[in-house]
């Protein structure tokens, strides 16, 4: 970790301690040398004036009198857990009104509590930051409650299914597994019955659904994210191949810094170019977020791969044509 980060920990095991802690103990909790304990101690204490008591022989604490006034100055939270304390704030704000709203109220004030907390007990301005909602879909409020039901209750469950790509209906049988949320929409992971083999629905375009006789038949854990996060995106089924990009050096500054994949290769080429590697099963979702860097992107691998990408790219140009 680093020293912010370590600083923090610091802090909250002095903090919760109700007797001294020895440099050994705090070394384990860092994860770093005698050395750097004590230089962190210092910082803490000289700098950031925490009530700090004790020697390395006894170990260290706070003075009780002072600890509960003395608090790290200004956002000592990392990116991540800024995140989800103010998504859950957003998402608990949005659902006043609803049936758990009363249940929700004390949950409410704990996240607001902790924010004011790290500020030091000074005003934020909350409306300074943002979380802003991309492409959320419309979906049936009923067939949601449904659906999550069956999963967590681990029961059988029938519904209406039009695919996206086809527009077909069908009526599917399956066994829940487990519920996703992707780029901000709802799927769910099942063992489809008639078809003996682990499928991804989108749950907005799911009607009709109800719970079926019987528990849910169970598929392992490791079967489970093998089949469903080991390709690209949000498309099940094991990898068909893997896929060679080539991003411009101008695109490259963004790329490099970015997730795909958890099995993906990423190299700066003599250019300033980056290729990225990564395994793929279905190959639309890819294709659109290739799409999205337009020039700046090109698909050097597998052949079929490029010239999907290629057809995609002159139906797209057709559009444009010049009226005669």
């Amino acid at each position: 970790m680093d020293r912010q980060e370590r600083i923090t920990a610091l802090h909250r095991t002095l903090q919760a301690a109700r007797r001294p802690v020895t440099v050994a103990h705090l070394q384990d909790v860092l994860g770093c040398s005698r050395a750097t304990v004590y230089r962190d101690i210092a910082y803490l204490r000289d700098a950031l004036m925490a009530p700090v008591i004790g020697e390395g022989e006894t170990g260290f604490h706070y003075d009780k009198d002072e600890a509960d006034r003395f608090e790290l100055p200004g956002l000592w939270l990392n990116s991540e857990e800024l995140h989800a304390l103010l998504a859950a704030q957003h998402l608990l704000a949005r659902c006043s009104g609803g049936l758990l709203s009363t249940a929700l109220a004390p949950l409410q004030q704990r996240v607001e509590k902790l924010l004011d907390v790290h500020a030091g007990h000074k005003h934020w301005p909350l409306e300074r930051v943002r979380v802003i909602p991309h492409r959320i879909r419309r979906m049936d409020e009923h067939a949601f409650r449904i659906v999550a039901s069956s999963v967590l209750e681990r029961r059988r469950l029938t519904f209406d299914y039009r695919a996206r790509s086809t527009d077909e209906k069908t009526r599917r049988t399956v066994s829940p597994q487990r519920l996703t949320h992707y780029r901000d929409n709802w799927y769910l992971d099942a063992w489809d019955e008639d078809r003996e083999a682990l499928r991804s629905f989108s749950i907005d375009r799911i009607t009709s659904a109800r719970m079926a006789d019987g528990s849910a038949h169970d598929v392992a854990d490791d079967a489970l994210n093998a089949h469903l996060a080991g390709s690209y995106g949000i498309f099940s089924g094991a990898p068909k191949g893997w896929a060679t990009i080539r991003f411009s050096p101008k695109a490259a500054r963004w790329v490099a810094d970015e997730h795909w994949h958890s099995q993906q290769q990423g190299r700066f080429l003599a250019d300033g170019s980056y290729e990225l590697k990564l395994p793929y099963s279905v190959p639309r979702e890819l294709l659109m977020d290739v799409l999205h860097y337009g020039a700046d992107a090109e698909i050097i691998e597998p052949k079929a791969l490029r010239e999907q990408l290629r057809a995609h790219l002159q139906l797209a140009l057709s559009n444009y044509a010049e009226e005669a």
